[in-house]
């Protein structure tokens, strides 16, 4: 059975004409009569408008090179990326694989690049991470803060490492990982360590660290964690200067044990990456029970350390008073003069009249106030 089918294919359009499956040739622009045997020749139209050739049979109609001079045709092998610019603008980012581009109605520009460096660097970056169409398929967008640096393992080894910025690393060419790591000084909160001394006294110990990490690549490789790591070298290090002292010792040396923990842990920082800035034990909290008997030790100790002083200041007055009773003596003059002060005090109470002795003494007669 002959059908005769009519086609108009438009100024933008291109007719594909396959039989019995197979791609035979293209159709331009125009009306066209296609004669079809049996059913078996079918015609696909397809737009030039839209940038990008996507057809089943691509492999077909590249290899029959009728696409020549009317489309670019990229064959992209599994290590290779192609950037596409359309119009001026950057639009997406192609896979590994066969991609084939019309160049009749717009401005296609592609750049091919080697996706092994894993870094994709390019001057455009921005506009590629931003405005790019799935662009998140292919690319790993990361961001490394201010302050902060980027350690890039490449299949577990190091490759390199970032200083702040914005990186982009391809995907599925390798085990890529980014670890970012806070180069500021940091204080890590050592709280709540249930600790006995030398004397079996349990005791809670809060400490504080201050640190920062001077060796990315060691701090990303000693450890999967290396705050973790630090925050289990504290709590050995308090173990081990706490438990060594008794509870007397350790409350007027608090400052030594900080010490002698900060000197076990430089060394480990030191393989950790880290530099110690300061070791601390902020607070060393007791028992209940056991507060209470320190409290009234400390009130004992204060009462007599109390008791003490009002003996010392009785004694000086009773040594003051045997030395002054001593010049009285010694001194009649002054025994005057001290009679006098007496006379004067009692004068400005009241009226006073005064009878004298033979000497001139008060000792031999009666003073009366009135």
């Amino acid at each position: 059975m002959t059908i005769l089918h009519r086609i108009k294919i438009r100024s933008y359009e291109l007719g594909l004409v396959f039989r019995d499956g197979e791609f035979v040739r293209l159709l331009g622009p125009g009306r066209r009569w296609i004669l079809d045997l049996l059913g078996r020749t079918q015609v696909q139209v397809v737009s030039q408008r839209a940038p990008w050739l996507v057809h089943e049979q691509l492999d077909q109609l590249v290899k029959s090179g009728a696409l020549t001079g009317l489309a670019t045709v990229l064959d992209l092998k599994d290590h290779e990326r192609a950037l596409v610019w359309i119009d001026g603008r950057f639009s997406h980012i192609l896979p590994p694989g066969q991609h084939a581009f019309w160049t009749g109605q717009r401005e296609v520009r592609t750049e091919v690049v080697d996706a092994r460096t894993v870094r994709f660097e390019h001057k455009e970056l921005t506009a590629i991470v931003t405005r790019g169409v799935e662009v998140a398929r292919v690319l790993d967008i990361c961001q490394v803060e201010a302050g902060h640096a980027g350690v890039l393992l490449v299949d577990g080894k190091h490759v390199e490492t970032l200083g702040p910025g914005r990186y982009a690393l391809w995907k599925n060419v390798a085990a890529v990982k980014l670890v970012a790591l806070d180069l500021r000084e940091t204080v890590l909160d050592v709280s709540g360590q249930e600790i006995m001394t030398a004397d079996k006294v349990t005791l809670r110990i809060n400490a504080g660290v201050t640190y920062r990490i001077v060796d990315p690549v060691r701090g990303v490789s000693a450890t999967d964690d290396v705050r973790q790591a630090l925050y289990r070298e504290v709590q050995h290090g308090l173990r081990a200067a706490i438990g060594a002292r008794e509870l007397d010792a350790l409350l007027t040396s608090k400052d030594e044990a900080a010490h002698e923990v900060e000197q076990a842990l430089r060394s480990r920082a030191t393989e950790l990456g880290l530099a110690l800035a300061s070791v601390g034990i902020r607070d060393i909290v007791l028992p209940g029970d056991m507060r209470e008997l320190m409290n009234k030790v400390t009130e004992a100790k204060k009462a007599a350390e109390a008791n003490l002083i009002a003996r010392r200041e009785e004694t000086a007055a009773i040594r003051s008073q045997a030395n002054t009773a001593k010049l009285l003596v010694e001194h009649p003059t002054l025994m005057r003069l001290r009679e006098l002060e007496v006379l004067e005090k009692i004068a400005a109470a009241g009226h006073l009249k005064v009878v004298l002795g033979e000497k001139g003494s008060l000792t031999d007669r009666v003073t009366n106030l009135l």
